[in-house]
């Protein structure tokens, strides 16, 4: 079920590179990442009128000439802003897994607010669920978990986490109440006593940004795959 997850880097956002016009979370990473045989990591927020979308920031600013909260626009608002001064739109989640079609893994950071996210987690499933290709769910945010766990979520559900020991009683009570079946750490804080005692589970773990064959060497001592940006890791391995 999460085997695949250990089988190639993840490319962060899709496989893009800002200098030739490839911009995160755009339609073009999505097919750059597929053309290198990497899986796609990726963020998706949820519409005004209830629709899944891949972007990661909470407003519009650093990414598109528009200003403003991102969750404030429909999806048809959304799908006319261009990223970056690109041909490349917002796209809806669908679209995305329209353009992956199964061809390599996809793991789905779902990007919550407190109090905004009602509905969130059952309209994601929703699209997800009749997709046939490798996928999974994760989030730093417990109640999207929660939310996942109490409405059966059958895809793997993976617990998004860093920092340093002090914060490992809060990582155990998360591992118990929503049972992920991965775990995605922060490179910076490994090794760590909890990140080490869920991989002796067996479950995967991956660990986030990798952004050097040095960070790449560190993260195989601890985890089992990278999530990567800004290097080519089969270059270096």
């Amino acid at each position: 079920m999460t085997d695949w997850i250990k089988a190639r880097p993840i490319a962060h956002r899709g496989l893009h590179d800002k200098a030739n016009g490839i911009f995160e979370n755009t339609l073009s990473a999505a097919k750059a990442a597929i053309a290198g045989n990497f899986s796609i990591e990726i963020d998706i927020h949820l519409s005004a009128d209830g629709i899944p979308f891949v972007f990661h920031d909470n407003t519009l600013d650093r990414l598109t000439g528009e200003t403003g909260p991102v969750r404030a626009l429909k999806m048809a608002e959304l799908e006319q802003i261009a990223i970056g001064g690109t041909q490349d739109r917002i796209p809806s989640l669908a679209s995305f897994l329209d353009t992956v079609n199964g061809s390599t893994g996809l793991v789905i950071e779902m990007k919550g607010i407190a109090g905004e996210d009602e509905g969130f987690v059952s309209r994601i499933l929703e699209v997800v669920e009749d997709y046939r290709g490798p996928l999974a769910l994760m989030s730093f945010n417990h109640w999207l978990l929660h939310d996942a766990r109490a409405l059966n979520a059958t895809v793997p559900l993976g617990l998004t986490a860093e920092g340093d020991e002090k914060l490992d009683p809060t990582h155990r009570h998360a591992d118990r109440e929503y049972r992920p079946d991965f775990l995605s750490y922060g490179i910076s804080d490994l090794p760590n006593g909890f990140v080490r005692e869920f991989r002796e589970t067996g479950r995967p773990v991956i660990t986030w940004t990798i952004w050097s064959v040095e960070d790449m060497a560190k993260s195989a001592k601890y985890a089992d795959q990278i999530t990567f940006e800004g290097f080519d890791p089969d270059a270096n391995s």
